[in-house]
């Protein structure tokens, strides 16, 4: 009885703590974490964590069907794919080869049609759309100071930042990339309804093109640039460039933090599985699709080459990033790929005109030389399933 009483006593003063900290700190946006997580039985989003959320559409134009291979799934999924499937909840997973679909197959109620969130996927969705205001003339050059677009960046302490900082993580800016704490900066743009007060508030807390560090509001600013120059908003803007041209089959959404107001630019892109696939056709084609030229092929080769003169986590060359694309080299193939935080992949094998899209609600938390184990179960499956 004495043990009941103290845990209730422990429970009363954590709350009671809990309220303090939020009141005193102004991070109302805490009690929407808890509400969208803790009180539900988990720790952290979903992939329909669009529900929650006011919603932007992002339109679709003329239609442009993707084929179907001759012998479109004839091949079934080896036996350690499928354990991989039912160990990390796939609900998608879609493989391309030479631009026709190979393989689509669905799970968990899943169907085409279905819409998951893109998570940091959409990181790679805006820095393509940089690449388009680039060509446009929209901004000048991805050396310009982020503060000749954005004057309220603090830009006495943030000047040295420029838009190739963002681009490549590197700005040295204090946003902190946890999903644990929810009073950080990534909890607050996830569940926050006031994201551009939020991303304008953070310093600089090192020298800029330097390091790699891996940091959402990076993306927040370019879209906030993309806004400013464009006069759109982001997802009337993705529109126009990406997804009319690339042919889409559905409408898309992207997740607002409030009604009309500002994308979540660095994840919460929904769409279907193979929608997505249409990317890596664009990646693997240097920004063609189908015979239209959506995205400049240097800015397109530039955006999927390593940033070498940057050091990663470890202090090695980084050889893993380049603009808000992920790269690897397997088995003598370059791989280049998008990920979300819950298992959702875009990937790339231009050598062998393959794309492979997985959605999932989990991802493998073992790396291999930075990269999450399932990666590489995705793209083994994926060239056995080509062959």
């Amino acid at each position: 009885m004495k043990i009941i009483k103290f845990i209730l006593k422990t429970i009363v003063v954590i709350i009671i703590l809990l309220n303090v900290i939020i009141l005193v700190s102004g991070k109302w946006h805490v009690y929407t974490v808890l509400k969208h997580t803790v009180f539900k039985g988990r720790l952290g989003p979903t992939i329909n964590e669009y529900r929650k959320d006011a919603l932007d559409k992002i339109d679709v134009g003329n239609l442009l069907p993707i084929p179907l291979q001759v012998n479109y799934n004839k091949e079934k999924l080896s036996n350690s794919f499928v354990e991989y499937v039912n160990k990390l909840g796939t609900v998608s997973f879609v493989v391309l080869k030479n631009d026709s679909v190979l393989h689509e197959e669905y799970w968990d109620g899943w169907n085409k049609d279905s819409l998951s969130n893109s998570y940091s996927m959409a990181k790679s969705f805006v820095s393509l759309m940089v690449g388009c205001a680039l060509h446009d003339g929209l901004i000048k050059s991805i050396d310009e100071p982020v503060c000749n677009y954005l004057p309220n960046f603090n830009c006495g302490v943030n000047k040295p930042v420029t838009i190739k900082h963002l681009l490549t993580m590197s700005s040295a800016i204090d946003f902190t990339e946890s999903y644990i704490n929810p009073f950080v900066y990534a909890a607050e743009a996830l569940y926050g309804n006031h994201l551009e007060t939020a991303t304008l508030s953070h310093k600089l807390a090192g020298t800029p093109g330097v390091n790699f560090d891996y940091e959402s509001g990076n993306t927040q600013l370019l879209c906030m640039i993309l806004e400013k120059v464009t006069g759109k908003k982001l997802a009337a803007y993705a529109s126009e460039k990406l997804w009319k041209p690339i042919g889409a089959q559905k409408t898309a959404y992207w997740s607002l933090d409030n009604e009309n107001g500002l994308a979540r630019a660095f994840c919460c892109f929904n769409s279907n599985a193979l929608d997505f696939a249409r990317f890596g056709i664009l990646m693997n084609h240097q920004g063609n699709f189908f015979g239209t030229q959506v995205i400049d092929s240097a800015y397109m080769k530039a955006a999927t080459t390593p940033a070498t003169w940057l050091k990663d986590e470890d202090g090695n060359t980084c050889t893993k990033y380049g603009y808000q694309f992920w790269m690897v080299n397997y088995k003598g193939l370059t791989v280049n790929y998008c990920r979300g935080i819950l298992g959702q992949y875009i990937i790339s094998i231009p050598s062998k005109n393959i794309v492979a899209v997985r959605l999932g609600h989990k991802r493998s938390k073992e790396k291999i030389n930075g990269h999450p184990v399932d990666l590489y179960n995705i793209i083994d499956e994926a060239l056995r399933l080509s062959n």
